[in-house]
């Protein structure tokens, strides 16, 4: 398994990075496109759709989808980004009350819709950072990681206090904090990188440490999914890794979440340095 994981990081690390920061424009839509199609094919198993031809046929349709937001200039829309936030403060209210309200999401069609939004809304999230010229794509990516990688540490030096036994027995409060001070000090660093001055470094900190949150909400989202499918990966097109969407959970929450941020506050806070 270990050798396993090595091959396909040695394959997909570079070609990932490759793809997001070597690509602009049509390039870079296409590039993150394929990438949400294939989370796409995950979730109809995560819907619970049977039968490949079915779960075709809604990736082409997303597909379509798209592909007309992209002709109508909508891929760098920041009304999908506020759709994004408020679907993900309902998603927070399915994870903190599973499985009782379970109900209101289990079937089908409301999980196609849900899957259905989430990779869209990140698939403009994507568009809109990279837009940006790279940067505040970088950040957020290294947030996510910084967040993955504090969690861990913290967690299994200091984790007592389950965050969500229900949905996901392995995670802690204090892998929270631990998520909060590797994120917070990341976003210390990169205002004095920028530089972005006394007001845009607070702003900063305080936006990380709401995103920080919201990307563990996507990995527990996920996992709650999962656990009412009772399945352990969503796919195996990562052989050693999972799926897709079990690399890009914390992604689907927190980079449309950033992305409204930046749209909204620290665009015009870098402008007017």
């Amino acid at each position: 398994m270990l050798r396993q994981r090595i091959i396909t990081a040695a394959w997909l690390a570079p070609l990932t990075l490759i793809g997001l920061f070597g690509l602009t424009g049509g390039a870079f839509a296409l590039f993150t496109a394929v990438i949400v199609l294939l989370g796409a094919w995950e979730w109809t198993n995560l819907a619970g759709i049977a039968g490949r031809a079915r779960r075709l046929k809604l990736v082409a349709l997303m597909a379509l989808f798209m592909a007309a937001m992209w002709a109508g200039g909508f891929a760098y829309a920041s009304w999908p980004l506020w759709l994004a936030a408020i679907g993900w403060v309902v998603n927070f209210y399915w994870v903190a009350n599973y499985p009782e309200k379970r109900q209101q999401w289990h079937g089908r069609a409301g999980r196609l819709a849900i899957g259905f939004w989430v990779l869209l809304t990140c698939w403009v999230g994507f568009n809109v950072l990279r837009e940006s010229g790279g940067v505040w794509l970088l950040f957020v990516l290294l947030l996510v990681w910084s967040a993955d990688i504090g969690a861990y540490f913290a967690g299994r030096r200091f984790g007592k206090r389950k965050l969500a036994p229900r949905v996901s027995p392995a995670k802690s409060w204090e892998g929270v904090y631990g998520a909060l001070v590797a994120t917070c000090l990341l976003a210390v660093g990169f205002a004095f990188w920028q530089p972005m001055g006394m007001a845009g470094g607070v702003t900063l900190v305080a936006i990380t440490a709401l995103v920080t949150f919201v990307s563990v909400l996507g990995d527990l989202f996920e996992s709650m999914l999962k656990r009412f499918r009772d399945i352990k990966d969503s796919s195996n097109l990562l052989p050693g890794h999972g799926g897709v969407l079990d690399r890009v959970d914390s992604l689907t929450a927190a980079v449309p979440v950033f992305a409204l941020f930046y749209s909204e506050v620290l665009s015009v806070q870098v402008a007017a340095l």
